[in-house]
């Protein structure tokens, strides 16, 4: 295993079924670059437990005037040094390797799930613990699989200090032996303690960017009505939490650390003590005691590696718990679970027509169909669905996947469904580059750039950019899009988001409210722009605009959740007043002036066909 490996071409299938079974799940798949780092580890601490008792020799031969065996001793810590020196280097190498795969793993899987989920993953996850997941999380979590191999070597050499001075001064061996494991097990009570509060800490520091993310998103409108110091104060506030949280934490791991000083320090006196005892009464010699006051000493700095292991998972927990959260969540969580080794669906057929069995609506293949929700966020449910995303729950969750040409879009790879179904969202985001990488996406080659940014009316934005590119730059297509599109009006980043969609050309094209931020002008013109190039494709359209119904095959339109009437715009407009309330924007007393008069109208048909049939008879 090495960084260069990186990125995997497959990071895995993670457990996500609890965070330490991650975190497992993590180890187990590096256990090449953990049994590297142990054994480095091994070198590097076998050096360190061996040079108390090198100096204990050498204390001893310079006692007894024993040149030779000085020389051997002199020998013996030169190689001792040797082992420190290359296994400390070469541990930090492969346990800085560790932690940086583990790392890229998590972000790797982080993306995958993304990119697997889109727009419905911020639905169902806050946006701001997702980037705490990605950022600082990884980084924990990192931490806690490097620092596995680094303590179970740290381990092996106080165990073995502690058995080589048994052999080595018996009478003083024992005083260690009993102390260390006190040492050790002494900071165990205090640990539950400082777990809670350091997840207490990430959660505070995790909810943090969520208000912070909506702060950004939203500072516009408040700096519009002044309200600036309002959300700096919920800044300050949500700042200060995070800080509490940290102090509150960090004092517990002070009040460990100082134990983990204090206690070896005493462990240190009584072995100068009693050994000093020991060499009054012959009973000890003076190398001896040396080699038992170097390796207390000396055990001083693998005990530390106990402490940071129990901080590394401590910290790394409530990381493990935030990623497998979000590595849990998959895109048919209201499908039956399909049988293990299944393969998916085969694609359908070409030509067949979009169906969602929990609206009732379908969408004709071949045809623009226009649909009309009074509830925003019901069309931004529908348009998930139609893309492959089934609801998480209620209704619609029962009724199954939305069917295309028979087939159901959640049991189909996540790639084909993509490429069959194409969803453009009410705020696409635009990445920086150039305007020829925007559109360096996967298409069928049929409809070239110059044809879709024409049919989304974005001459006046190629102009705008090519007046904002430096010199040199003559082709709009070379000129630059900064992030997120924010050098262009809201207008020109959804036109440019519409020609990249467009470009694209699926078999289905569903845009929800493609058109919300232009003039009405422009608007009537992408209409036509989209039904001439989108001719004998499937296109559905969820918009309440007369501009776009108007040129629609067909309109259908939703109410609470399922299809309440179908026709043309015009069929609807005269004769649906629930649709032309939607449309038109009428009134509450409008609407019931206009269900009064169709009731009316309603009256009189049937009593002219009733006085009709009475005349025949």
């Amino acid at each position: 295993m090495q960084i260069s490996d990186l990125p995997y071409p497959d990071p895995g299938v993670p457990d996500a079924r609890s965070g330490p079974r991650f975190l497992v799940w993590l180890g187990r798949g590096q256990l090449g670059g953990q049994a590297k780092s142990l054994c480095w580890g091994l070198v590097h601490f076998g050096g360190v437990a061996g040079l108390p008792y090198a100096v204990g020799l050498g204390v001893e031969a310079v006692v007894q005037r024993d040149g030779n065996r000085l020389l051997l001793v002199g020998a013996l810590l030169a190689l001792i040094g040797l082992a420190i020196s290359v296994g400390d280097a070469m541990l930090h190498r492969t346990a800085v390797t560790n932690w940086i795969t583990a790392a890229a793993r998590v972000q790797q899987l982080l993306a995958r799930k993304t990119a697997e989920l889109g727009s419905a993953l911020t639905r169902r996850v806050a946006a701001g613990e997702v980037v705490a997941v990605s950022t600082g999380d990884v980084e924990k979590i990192g931490w806690f699989v490097e620092a596995v191999s680094r303590f179970l070597a740290a381990a092996f050499s106080v165990v073995a200090i502690c058995v080589g001075l048994l052999f080595f001064a018996p009478s003083i061996g024992v005083v260690v032996a009993i102390g260390v494991p006190v040492l050790a097990l002494s900071v165990l009570p205090l640990l539950p303690r400082a777990t809670r509060r350091a997840d207490l800490q990430r959660d505070t520091a995790g909810r943090a960017p969520e208000r912070d993310s909506d702060t950004v998103a939203g500072l516009r409108v408040p700096r519009g009505i002044g309200g600036e110091e309002l959300f700096l104060g919920r800044y300050r506030e949500a700042s200060q939490e995070v800080r509490k949280a940290a102090v509150r934490s960090a004092r517990m791991w002070a009040l460990i650390s100082a134990i983990q000083v204090l206690l070896p320090g005493a462990l240190l006196i009584t072995v100068v003590w009693y050994g000093s005892v020991l060499v009054l009464d012959g009973r000890l010699e003076v190398g001896e005691l040396v080699a038992a006051f170097s390796a207390v000493a000396t055990m001083l700095y693998p005990l530390r590696h106990f402490e940071e292991i129990a901080m590394a998972y401590s910290f790394s927990r409530p990381s493990a718990v935030r990623a497998a959260r979000v590595l849990s969540l998959t895109r048919t969580d209201a499908a039956e679970p399909q049988v293990p080794g299944a393969r998916p669906a085969e694609a359908p057929a070409p030509g067949g027509d979009l169906y969602d069995p929990a609206t009732g609506l379908l969408a004709p293949t071949g045809r623009f169909t226009a649909v009309v929700c009074g509830d925003p966020d019901l069309a931004g449910r529908l348009a998930e669905r139609l893309g492959g995303h089934p609801a998480d729950d209620g209704p619609a969750a029962e009724q199954g996947s939305v069917l295309l040409g028979g087939v159901a879009l959640d049991e189909l790879a996540l790639d084909t469904a993509r490429t069959l179904v194409l969803v453009q969202d009410k705020d696409p985001v635009l990445l920086s580059g150039t305007l020829r990488e925007l559109f360096a996406v996967p298409a069928s080659g049929a409809v070239e750039p110059g044809a879709a940014l024409a049919a989304a009316q974005c001459g006046d934005v190629l102009d705008a950019l090519l007046q904002s590119a430096p010199d040199g730059v003559d082709d709009p297509m070379d000129a630059r899009i900064t992030e997120r599109g924010r050098s262009l009006s809201g207008g020109q980043r959804q036109r440019l988001a519409l020609a990249r969609s467009l470009a694209t050309d699926p078999e289905v094209l569903v845009l929800d409210e493609p058109t919300s931020a232009v003039d009405s002008h422009t608007e009537a013109r992408i209409a036509d722009g989209i039904t001439a190039l989108r001719a004998g494709r499937t296109t559905v359209v969820l918009a309440s605009s007369p501009l776009i119904l108007d040129r629609a095959d067909r309109v259908v339109l939703i109410h609470e959740g399922a299809v309440a009437a179908t026709g043309t715009h015009r069929e609807l407009l005269h004769g649906e007043p629930l649709y032309r309330a939607v449309v038109t924007r009428e009134t509450d007393e409008e609407q019931r002036v206009a269900r009064m008069e169709l009731t009316r109208l309603e009256e009189d048909r049937l009593d002219k066909a009733l006085t009709e049939i009475e005349e025949s008879a």
